[in-house]
């Protein structure tokens, strides 16, 4: 009973793992596969980091610890290993206990004899049990042959870490080294820096003061030489006369000095120069008498700038008395220039008032002058008219009944014009009487306009041109309005 209980659990265990085969013996490809696939992928991953960034590379502190890790999953695989084989060498040692047991109870007792089945199920069971146990412990060889080749590789890859971290210790300690002389030197090449900065500082101060004393020395010599030349002026004119007398003999010895030298010895490069610039000299002097004296004057000085200067005035009494004379001639022509202004202002008020005035009578003048002219032109034409009827009338073309409507219609016109001019309504004149009444009232208008002052004349004529603008104005505005309107009849005719 004990043992169909045994062979019971055994089945019930093949059962509960059915795809474990333990008569199937892994090949030794399988392993070998193994070691391959971890140096491919070892390799993987070494061209991984390659193109990794730094951030996302893993330290020397993480390696180990990979490894470690690696190592404590082999030592658990090893160790669940051992509890397997130690697990089925318990269940053969307590199948040989029962085995024994019933060989004693035969022996002493007489049971119920066993079936050759279930010896075969025992014999079968046992035998599977010790297949599988030696199959496990080659397993477990091999796999501790693949351990130990891994520890040595390992072993190896440890000792290369050692090596390349002392490698890398030594790199750092030169580049420590390296970075402390440069950085010695960077010190020594900053302090140079401040130094030589200290010292272009100073210079360029000195430089600076120096410059400062040029350019007030400089203002102090033109102020002297503005004076000089004040004082030159100053002085007479004969003095200045035999002051250029002298100068241009003494230039002239010295350029026939120097003329002689350069005949006598063969001239240098420098001494041409200087030949040359003595030619020049020599045409300056020629056209020395054609400039005018300022500029002598500054050549002279220019000239004779090394020299101690040769003034006329010795005492500052003679300059007093030169001020003081130049002054009166100052007074005075100050006082002549206002003389002279305030007669100039007197002529330019009288030019202006008699300019003004006859401006006035001139155009009082030509608006009679128009107007007489505008008059003569309506007589004229009246005259012509006159004497267009009067011929009709003579010559007898029209007949009696036409004569006496232009009569009448003469007669109205005339009577008209009598009444706008005297405003008679009462009169019963005839037209000859009417035409003369007329003609004295408009010889005592032109008498009368001759008499009106020229500023009234002028106010009439501003506010006839203004009614005679307005007028143009709003003749203006008509056309504008009617083009707007045109253009707005076109617009719509396109549309």
């Amino acid at each position: 009973m004990e043992t169909l209980l045994a062979l019971s659990e055994s089945r019930e265990e093949d059962g509960e793992n059915p795809k474990k085969n333990p008569f199937k013996v892994p090949p030794d490809a399988d392993l070998l596969s193994m070691r391959d696939k971890e140096m491919k992928k070892a390799q993987a991953e070494r061209e991984k980091r390659k193109t990794m960034k730094v951030h996302e590379k893993m330290t020397y502190s993480t390696k180990m610890k990979a490894k470690t890790g690696l190592r404590k999953t082999l030592k658990r695989e090893e160790e669940e290993d051992s509890k397997i084989e130690a697990t089925c060498e318990e269940r053969l040692e307590v199948l040989q206990e029962m085995l024994s047991r019933k060989l004693a109870m035969k022996k002493d007792y007489a049971f119920d004899r066993e079936t050759f089945y279930g010896y075969l199920q025992d014999r079968k069971q046992i035998f599977y049990l010790e297949h599988a146990i030696a199959v496990k412990r080659e397993e477990i060889q091999k796999m501790e042959d693949i351990a130990k080749n891994e520890e040595k590789k390992l072993e190896k890859a440890e000792r290369r870490m050692e090596k390349d971290a002392a490698m890398f210790d030594e790199f750092m300690k030169k580049n420590h080294n390296n970075s402390v002389e440069a950085l010695k030197i960077a010190t020594r090449e900053t302090s140079a820096k401040t130094k030589k900065i200290t010292e272009i500082q100073g210079i360029t101060t000195e430089i600076k003061k120096i410059q400062s004393e040029i350019s007030r020395l400089e203002n102090t010599l033109q102020e002297y030489k503005m004076y000089r030349d004040i004082l030159y002026h100053l002085s007479p004119k004969e003095w200045q006369e035999e002051h250029r007398k002298r100068h241009r003999k003494e230039k002239d010895m010295k350029t026939e000095s120097r003329i002689k030298e350069g005949s006598a010895s063969p001239p240098s490069t420098a001494e041409q120069d200087q030949g040359s610039t003595g030619t020049t000299n020599t045409d300056h002097s020629s056209s020395f008498m054609d400039m005018p004296s300022s500029l002598l004057f500054s050549e002279s000085l220019d000239f004779r700038s090394r020299e101690e200067p040769e003034l006329y005035f010795t005492d500052p009494e003679q300059l007093l008395i030169t001020f003081m004379e130049m002054l009166d001639e100052n007074l005075s022509f100050v006082l002549n220039s206002q003389d002279i202004a305030e007669s100039w202002n007197k002529v330019q008020q009288t030019f202006i008032t008699t300019r003004e005035s006859l401006e006035k009578e001139l155009a009082a003048l030509k608006l009679q002058v128009d107007t007489l002219r505008a008059t003569v032109a309506k007589e004229e034409e009246k005259v012509a008219d006159l004497k267009h009827k009067v011929q009709l009338f003579s010559s007898g073309e029209h007949e009696a009944h036409g004569q006496d409507k232009i009569l009448t219609s003469l007669r109205n016109k005339v009577l008209e014009v009598y009444l706008q001019c005297t405003g008679d309504t009462e009169a019963n004149l005839p037209t000859v009487d009417m035409l003369k009444v007329i003609e004295k009232q408009l010889s005592d208008l032109l008498d009368s306009v001759e008499r009106i002052p020229p500023a009234k004349i002028e106010k009439a004529v501003k506010a006839i041109r203004k009614e005679q603008r307005a007028r143009l104005r709003e003749e203006r505005q008509k056309q504008g309005k009617q083009q707007q309107d045109e253009g707005v009849k076109r617009d719509v005719e396109r549309s």
